[in-house]
């Protein structure tokens, strides 16, 4: 899709020093473009992304969109066995590698930084509806859960993101993420890079990294960037603040943000326009955003949507404009569906409109306030309760760095709630002391009856806390 390069940026990488300009980007599109076409790749083909992160995967994706391509990103630590799984599901006529991963085995791989073709015939023809991009989120050690987006999606996605976030914003953009789910890729990534800006690639899970956070964002004159609050949470406690004032706006999602850690930000960074966002990969990244500059930082609150419309679903199929429930949304940048996923598609996509999972409400001005995840919500006798409720709670604590709530199966209640928890270092409580603290914070059916003590909690590579496998380290565990 040739419109997708109009206004390309240039790229930095941290990690090897590289810098590629606008010229150098464009011109290795062209030949990887040439490339991928004397190889036989067409219109509608998939191909895999088998690397990311670096100017090179930039590169490559741009050049399978050049040529009306299908791109499939992966997580570049993906395992053979994962690889293996996915590469049977969406059957790709080609997979791209690096030199860091070109040991593969069982797939046609190429490496285009190694391989390309400058004197071919470049066959370019795609159609806005055409599928450009799938995104796994979930399933690469079962059935594959991959997310498919539009040419159009994609492309209404980014205008709508460059409507709400000022041009000179995006004039240098560091993105600590990973380039294979929607928001280190679409939000962080391609959004500023397809408007004409640079990009730094760093990586944000990389501790070195974090604790100079400060000094690269004055290094490179940063004026936007955008990651996870678990990145948030070391860096404010290891990293300077930055002096140079650089710094225009911050956004911070995939995971629930705290008010006292949203507070926290603005105060590190010195500015006020640190956004929490709400995104999901299945809608192209952000749904909708609340800047401080706007709003008194509060648990749960993701403000106004990024274009299209939100409601409330309620399980009798009532849709409300308002209320409590689960969200809906509908926008131009939704999924065309989950590939060969019909069943789930069937459950997900309900008359235009997407439904998200998430339980919140929306007030009478469209504002939007995110509770927790329909899919962890913990039973109690009938009584629903969201653990991020209490994780963000017990956050709170000053002996608790993380937390993290969780169903255990009761034979009398159903459900009750366990928790796991890791100790800010050097400090350590008594349970009983902290479950005192709790009771006198929640009602009772919600203070954590069983307790576990981790030295870390576990998360997923995009920096969300894995709360299954946390449940199942804790009750293989027992309890503290």
């Amino acid at each position: 899709m040739q419109l997708l390069m109009d206004n390309i940026g240039s790229i930095v990488v941290l990690k090897d020093g590289k810098s590629w300009s606008k010229d150098k980007l464009s011109s290795e599109v062209a030949k990887r473009s040439m490339t991928l076409s004397s190889l036989g790749i067409k219109q509608g083909d998939r191909i895999l992304i088998l690397h990311g992160g670096s100017a090179e995967f930039f590169a490559d994706l741009f050049a399978v969109w050049n040529i009306g391509a299908c791109a499939a990103c992966i997580n570049p630590d993906s395992t053979i066995s994962e690889i293996k799984i996915i590469n049977k599901f969406i059957k790709p006529k080609l997979a791209l590698i690096s030199n860091n991963n070109s040991n593969l085995v069982n797939v046609n791989a190429v490496n285009l930084t190694d391989n390309t073709v400058v004197d071919s015939t470049l066959h370019k023809s795609s159609r806005i509806d055409d599928d450009a991009l799938i995104l796994f989120t979930s399933g690469t050690t079962g059935v594959p859960k991959g997310v498919v987006h539009t040419f159009r999606s994609l492309l209404s996605r980014i205008v709508l993101n460059q409507k709400e976030i000022p041009e000179k914003d995006m004039e240098v953009t560091l993105s600590p993420l990973p380039t294979h789910f929607g928001h280190g890729l679409i939000g962080n990534c391609l959004t500023p890079l397809l408007t004409g800006k640079q990009l730094i690639l760093a990586s944000g899970g990389d501790i070195g990294f974090i604790a100079k956070l400060g000094e690269v964002i004055d290094k490179y004159g940063v004026t936007f960037m955008s990651s996870v609050p678990s990145m948030w949470k070391i860096a404010i406690k290891m990293s300077h603040s930055p002096k140079m004032k650089t710094l225009r706006r911050i956004h911070i999602g995939s995971a629930p943000l705290s008010a006292d850690l949203w507070k926290n930000v603005i105060v590190w960074a010195g500015i006020r326009t640190v956004v929490n966002m709400y995104g999901i990969t299945e809608t192209a990244n952000w749904i909708a955003g609340a800047s401080a500059d706007d709003f008194d930082p509060e648990d749960g609150l993701v403000g106004h949507t990024w274009g299209g419309f939100a409601a409330i679903y309620k399980d009798n199929g009532d849709f409300l404009s308002h209320g409590k429930g689960e969200i809906l949304v509908q926008n131009p940048s939704i999924m065309s569906g989950y590939y060969l996923q019909e069943k789930l598609n069937n459950e997900a996509l309900l008359n235009g409109w997407f439904r998200t999972g998430d339980i919140g409400t929306i007030d009478k001005k469209g504002v939007i306030r995110i509770t927790g995840r329909k899919k962890f919500e913990i039973n109690r006798a009938g009584l629903k309760i969201h653990p991020e409720d209490i994780d963000i709670l017990l956050e709170q604590h000053p002996s608790i760095n993380e937390a993290c709530a969780f169903a255990i199966p009761d034979t009398i209640a159903g459900e009750i709630v366990g928790v796991a928890i890791c100790y800010v270092e050097g400090k350590t409580i008594d349970i009983n002391e902290l479950e005192s603290w709790c009771i006198e914070r929640l009602v009772k059916e919600k203070v954590p009856e069983k307790w576990f003590v981790l030295d870390e909690i576990p998360k997923t590579d995009r920096g969300k806390i894995n709360r299954d496998i946390v449940a199942s380290i804790c009750q293989e565990q027992g309890m503290a």
